[in-house]
Protein backbone atom coordinates (compact mmCIF):
# COMPACT_ATOMS: atom_id res chain seq x y z
CA UNK A 1 0.00 0.00 0.00
CA UNK A 2 1.32 3.84 -1.11
CA UNK A 3 0.76 6.60 0.96
CA UNK A 4 0.96 9.88 0.91
CA UNK A 5 0.71 12.58 3.85
CA UNK A 6 0.71 16.00 2.89
CA UNK A 7 0.09 19.06 4.90
CA UNK A 8 -3.56 21.30 3.85
CA UNK A 9 -2.99 24.79 4.71
CA UNK A 10 -6.36 26.96 6.08
CA UNK A 11 -6.96 30.52 4.05
CA UNK A 12 -7.65 33.78 4.51
CA UNK A 13 -9.52 35.96 2.23
CA UNK A 14 -7.23 39.87 2.46
CA UNK A 15 -10.34 41.01 0.48
CA UNK A 16 -13.08 39.43 -0.48
CA UNK A 17 -15.84 41.09 -3.06
CA UNK A 18 -19.05 39.72 -4.64
CA UNK A 19 -19.86 41.74 -7.50
CA UNK A 20 -22.27 39.94 -10.11
CA UNK A 21 -24.32 36.29 -10.32
CA UNK A 22 -23.76 34.26 -13.06
CA UNK A 23 -27.32 32.72 -15.06
CA UNK A 24 -26.62 29.71 -13.51
CA UNK A 25 -26.89 31.05 -10.33
CA UNK A 26 -23.29 30.46 -9.05
CA UNK A 27 -21.82 34.44 -7.63
CA UNK A 28 -18.90 36.22 -9.07
CA UNK A 29 -16.05 37.01 -6.90
CA UNK A 30 -13.11 39.31 -6.60
CA UNK A 31 -10.75 38.12 -3.70
CA UNK A 32 -7.56 38.39 -2.79
CA UNK A 33 -6.59 34.17 -1.20
CA UNK A 34 -3.73 34.13 1.22
CA UNK A 35 -2.46 30.34 2.47
CA UNK A 36 -1.81 30.57 6.34
CA UNK A 37 -0.16 28.45 8.75
CA UNK A 38 -3.07 26.95 10.34
CA UNK A 39 -3.66 23.11 8.92
CA UNK A 40 -4.86 20.31 8.52
CA UNK A 41 -3.01 16.80 7.79
CA UNK A 42 -4.39 14.54 5.14
CA UNK A 43 -3.10 11.23 4.23
CA UNK A 44 -3.92 9.42 1.22
CA UNK A 45 -3.00 5.87 0.15
CA UNK A 46 -4.21 3.62 -2.70
CA UNK A 47 -5.08 -0.06 -2.07
CA UNK A 48 -6.16 -2.73 -4.34
CA UNK A 49 -9.57 -3.18 -3.39
CA UNK A 50 -11.87 -0.12 -4.95
CA UNK A 51 -14.11 1.84 -3.16
CA UNK A 52 -13.50 4.85 -0.84
CA UNK A 53 -12.87 5.06 2.84
CA UNK A 54 -12.52 8.23 4.90
CA UNK A 55 -11.51 8.55 8.76
CA UNK A 56 -11.36 12.21 10.71
CA UNK A 57 -10.21 12.32 14.26
CA UNK A 58 -12.99 15.33 14.18
CA UNK A 59 -16.28 13.78 15.09
CA UNK A 60 -18.38 16.50 13.44
CA UNK A 61 -16.83 16.13 10.18
CA UNK A 62 -18.47 13.68 7.62
CA UNK A 63 -16.78 10.47 6.53
CA UNK A 64 -18.88 9.76 3.17
CA UNK A 65 -19.53 11.08 -0.13
CA UNK A 66 -20.75 14.54 1.20
CA UNK A 67 -17.07 15.44 2.08
CA UNK A 68 -15.32 17.39 -0.69
CA UNK A 69 -12.20 15.21 -0.15
CA UNK A 70 -13.98 12.25 -0.72
CA UNK A 71 -15.48 14.05 -3.89
CA UNK A 72 -12.45 14.86 -4.97
CA UNK A 73 -11.22 11.40 -4.70
CA UNK A 74 -13.97 9.93 -6.69
CA UNK A 75 -13.37 12.44 -9.36
CA UNK A 76 -9.98 11.64 -9.80
CA UNK A 77 -10.45 8.01 -9.91
CA UNK A 78 -12.61 8.45 -13.09
CA UNK A 79 -10.74 10.89 -14.77
CA UNK A 80 -7.92 8.86 -14.28
CA UNK A 81 -9.75 5.01 -15.16
CA UNK A 82 -8.57 3.71 -12.11
CA UNK A 83 -9.62 1.20 -10.64
CA UNK A 84 -7.66 0.79 -6.91
CA UNK A 85 -9.60 2.00 -4.23
CA UNK A 86 -8.49 5.14 -2.26
CA UNK A 87 -8.13 5.81 1.90
CA UNK A 88 -8.05 9.37 3.44
CA UNK A 89 -7.04 10.08 6.84
CA UNK A 90 -8.13 13.95 7.93
CA UNK A 91 -6.11 15.11 10.85
CA UNK A 92 -8.40 18.18 11.18
CA UNK A 93 -7.14 21.52 13.03
CA UNK A 94 -8.89 24.07 10.85
CA UNK A 95 -12.16 25.36 12.72
CA UNK A 96 -14.97 24.36 10.54
CA UNK A 97 -17.78 26.37 9.41
CA UNK A 98 -15.16 29.15 9.79
CA UNK A 99 -14.62 30.58 6.26
CA UNK A 100 -11.19 29.09 5.58
CA UNK A 101 -11.32 26.57 3.13
CA UNK A 102 -11.13 23.25 5.68
CA UNK A 103 -13.30 21.08 3.48
CA UNK A 104 -11.37 22.80 0.35
CA UNK A 105 -8.04 22.37 1.39
CA UNK A 106 -8.38 18.76 2.14
CA UNK A 107 -9.65 18.35 -1.53
CA UNK A 108 -7.26 20.06 -2.70
CA UNK A 109 -4.86 17.93 -0.88
CA UNK A 110 -6.11 14.52 -1.96
CA UNK A 111 -5.94 15.55 -5.46
CA UNK A 112 -2.02 16.70 -5.60
CA UNK A 113 -1.43 13.15 -3.45
CA UNK A 114 -3.05 11.17 -5.89
CA UNK A 115 -1.54 13.21 -8.43
CA UNK A 116 2.15 11.84 -6.93
CA UNK A 117 0.87 8.08 -6.09
CA UNK A 118 -0.17 7.79 -9.70
CA UNK A 119 3.14 9.67 -10.68
CA UNK A 120 0.76 12.55 -12.54
CA UNK A 121 -1.83 10.30 -14.16
CA UNK A 122 -4.27 13.62 -15.13
CA UNK A 123 -2.77 16.70 -17.00
CA UNK A 124 -2.81 19.80 -15.35
CA UNK A 125 -5.65 20.84 -16.96
CA UNK A 126 -7.62 18.32 -16.12
CA UNK A 127 -6.97 18.20 -12.46
CA UNK A 128 -7.81 22.31 -12.25
CA UNK A 129 -11.32 20.84 -14.02
CA UNK A 130 -11.87 19.05 -11.66
CA UNK A 131 -10.84 21.50 -8.71
CA UNK A 132 -13.19 23.98 -9.58
CA UNK A 133 -16.26 21.63 -9.84
CA UNK A 134 -15.33 20.34 -6.34
CA UNK A 135 -15.98 24.27 -4.93
CA UNK A 136 -14.44 27.98 -5.62
CA UNK A 137 -12.06 27.36 -2.70
CA UNK A 138 -10.39 24.59 -4.18
CA UNK A 139 -8.50 25.72 -7.18
CA UNK A 140 -6.40 28.17 -4.83
CA UNK A 141 -5.12 25.42 -3.04
CA UNK A 142 -3.45 23.59 -5.83
CA UNK A 143 -2.01 26.93 -6.18
CA UNK A 144 -1.31 28.42 -2.50
CA UNK A 145 0.90 31.20 -1.76
CA UNK A 146 -0.68 35.02 -2.30
CA UNK A 147 -3.39 34.93 -5.30
CA UNK A 148 -6.09 37.58 -7.15
CA UNK A 149 -9.24 35.69 -7.91
CA UNK A 150 -12.50 35.99 -9.86
CA UNK A 151 -15.11 34.04 -12.04
CA UNK A 152 -16.51 31.85 -9.46
CA UNK A 153 -13.00 31.22 -7.79
CA UNK A 154 -11.50 29.75 -11.19
CA UNK A 155 -9.69 32.79 -12.19
CA UNK A 156 -6.27 32.83 -10.65
CA UNK A 157 -3.84 35.10 -10.54
CA UNK A 158 -0.56 34.35 -8.25
CA UNK A 159 0.69 37.67 -6.38
CA UNK A 160 3.98 38.53 -4.90
CA UNK A 161 4.59 36.60 -1.56
CA UNK A 162 2.97 38.42 1.13
CA UNK A 163 4.62 38.09 4.17
CA UNK A 164 2.19 38.66 7.21
CA UNK A 165 4.31 37.05 10.62
CA UNK A 166 2.01 38.46 13.11
CA UNK A 167 -1.41 36.96 12.11
CA UNK A 168 -4.23 36.14 14.91
CA UNK A 169 -7.41 33.59 13.65
CA UNK A 170 -10.04 33.41 16.30
CA UNK A 171 -13.69 31.91 15.95
CA UNK A 172 -16.41 31.51 18.45
CA UNK A 173 -19.03 28.85 18.69
CA UNK A 174 -21.60 29.85 16.15
CA UNK A 175 -21.25 28.92 12.12
CA UNK A 176 -22.00 30.21 8.77
CA UNK A 177 -23.66 28.54 6.37
CA UNK A 178 -22.36 29.44 2.73
CA UNK A 179 -25.51 28.85 1.53
CA UNK A 180 -27.60 31.34 4.01
CA UNK A 181 -24.55 33.97 3.63
CA UNK A 182 -25.07 33.81 0.01
CA UNK A 183 -29.00 34.21 0.48
CA UNK A 184 -27.92 37.43 2.75
CA UNK A 185 -25.97 39.01 0.52
CA UNK A 186 -28.41 38.76 -1.97
CA UNK A 187 -30.65 40.53 -0.36
CA UNK A 188 -28.36 43.51 0.39
CA UNK A 189 -29.36 47.17 -1.32
CA UNK A 190 -26.38 49.14 -2.62
CA UNK A 191 -23.90 47.82 -0.34
CA UNK A 192 -20.35 49.21 0.53
CA UNK A 193 -17.77 46.95 -1.53
CA UNK A 194 -14.60 46.76 -0.38
CA UNK A 195 -11.79 47.79 -2.42
CA UNK A 196 -10.35 44.67 -3.54
CA UNK A 197 -8.83 46.25 -6.65
CA UNK A 198 -6.59 48.59 -4.48
CA UNK A 199 -5.49 45.53 -2.51
CA UNK A 200 -4.51 43.55 -5.55
CA UNK A 201 -2.29 46.65 -6.70
CA UNK A 202 -0.85 46.96 -3.58
CA UNK A 203 0.28 43.89 -3.10
CA UNK A 204 1.53 43.92 -6.86
CA UNK A 205 3.63 46.45 -5.72
CA UNK A 206 5.03 44.99 -2.38
CA UNK A 207 2.77 46.82 -0.03
CA UNK A 208 3.66 45.79 3.49
CA UNK A 209 1.44 44.46 6.11
CA UNK A 210 0.76 48.33 7.30
CA UNK A 211 -0.23 49.53 4.00
CA UNK A 212 -2.12 46.82 3.55
CA UNK A 213 -4.35 46.76 6.53
CA UNK A 214 -6.65 49.64 5.60
CA UNK A 215 -7.54 48.00 2.38
CA UNK A 216 -8.61 44.58 3.13
CA UNK A 217 -12.31 44.25 3.82
CA UNK A 218 -14.80 41.78 3.00
CA UNK A 219 -18.64 42.51 1.95
CA UNK A 220 -20.27 39.17 3.81
CA UNK A 221 -19.52 41.39 7.14
CA UNK A 222 -22.17 43.34 5.79
CA UNK A 223 -25.05 40.14 5.61
CA UNK A 224 -23.81 38.03 8.58
CA UNK A 225 -24.78 39.11 11.49
CA UNK A 226 -23.21 37.48 14.77
CA UNK A 227 -22.71 38.85 17.92
CA UNK A 228 -19.44 36.82 18.17
CA UNK A 229 -17.88 38.23 15.32
CA UNK A 230 -18.22 41.79 16.50
CA UNK A 231 -17.18 40.65 19.58
CA UNK A 232 -13.90 39.12 18.28
CA UNK A 233 -13.26 42.13 15.76
CA UNK A 234 -14.04 44.56 18.50
CA UNK A 235 -11.59 42.87 20.60
CA UNK A 236 -8.72 42.65 18.31
CA UNK A 237 -8.42 46.34 17.30
CA UNK A 238 -8.69 47.17 21.19
CA UNK A 239 -5.74 44.83 21.62
CA UNK A 240 -3.47 46.89 18.67
CA UNK A 241 -4.64 44.97 15.08
CA UNK A 242 -3.64 46.78 12.06
CA UNK A 243 -7.24 45.38 11.11
CA UNK A 244 -9.36 42.84 12.24
CA UNK A 245 -11.40 41.48 9.16
CA UNK A 246 -13.96 38.45 8.64
CA UNK A 247 -12.80 35.91 6.34
CA UNK A 248 -14.23 34.35 4.00
CA UNK A 249 -18.58 33.59 4.43
CA UNK A 250 -17.64 33.67 7.97
CA UNK A 251 -17.41 33.24 11.16
CA UNK A 252 -13.64 33.06 11.66
CA UNK A 253 -12.01 36.47 12.34
CA UNK A 254 -8.51 37.61 11.62
CA UNK A 255 -5.90 40.68 12.34
CA UNK A 256 -2.92 41.70 10.90
CA UNK A 257 -0.61 42.85 14.16
CA UNK A 258 2.69 44.79 13.96
CA UNK A 259 4.59 42.37 16.18
CA UNK A 260 4.99 39.70 18.02
CA UNK A 261 4.26 40.40 21.46
CA UNK A 262 1.29 42.29 20.46
CA UNK A 263 -0.26 39.51 18.85
CA UNK A 264 0.44 36.70 21.32
CA UNK A 265 -1.40 39.29 24.04
CA UNK A 266 -4.35 39.68 22.16
CA UNK A 267 -4.61 36.43 21.37
CA UNK A 268 -4.39 35.45 25.38
CA UNK A 269 -7.59 37.73 25.53
CA UNK A 270 -9.80 36.27 22.87
CA UNK A 271 -9.22 32.96 24.35
CA UNK A 272 -11.24 33.91 27.15
CA UNK A 273 -13.71 35.07 24.90
CA UNK A 274 -13.55 32.71 21.93
CA UNK A 275 -14.28 28.93 21.22
CA UNK A 276 -10.45 29.00 18.78
CA UNK A 277 -7.82 31.75 19.51
CA UNK A 278 -4.20 31.01 17.65
CA UNK A 279 -1.62 33.24 16.26
CA UNK A 280 -0.08 32.23 13.08
CA UNK A 281 1.86 33.62 9.84
CA UNK A 282 1.04 33.39 6.66
CA UNK A 283 2.87 31.10 4.04
CA UNK A 284 3.77 30.32 0.72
Amino acid sequence: MKSVTRTAPAKINLGLDVVGTRADGYHLLETVFQAVSIADTVTVSLVEQPGIALTCDHNAVPCNPKNIAWKAAQRFLEAAKITAGVQIHIAKRIPMEAGMGGGSTDGAAVLLALQELTQQALSKETLFSIAVSLGADVPFFLLGGTAYAAGIGEVLEPLPPFSAAHLVIAKGTAGVSTAAAYQEIDALEQPAHPPVQQLRQALEHGAGTAEIAPLCGNLFESAVHLDEVSEIRKSMLENGAYCSVMTGSGAAVFGLFPDADTAEQACAQLKKQAAFAEVCHTIQ
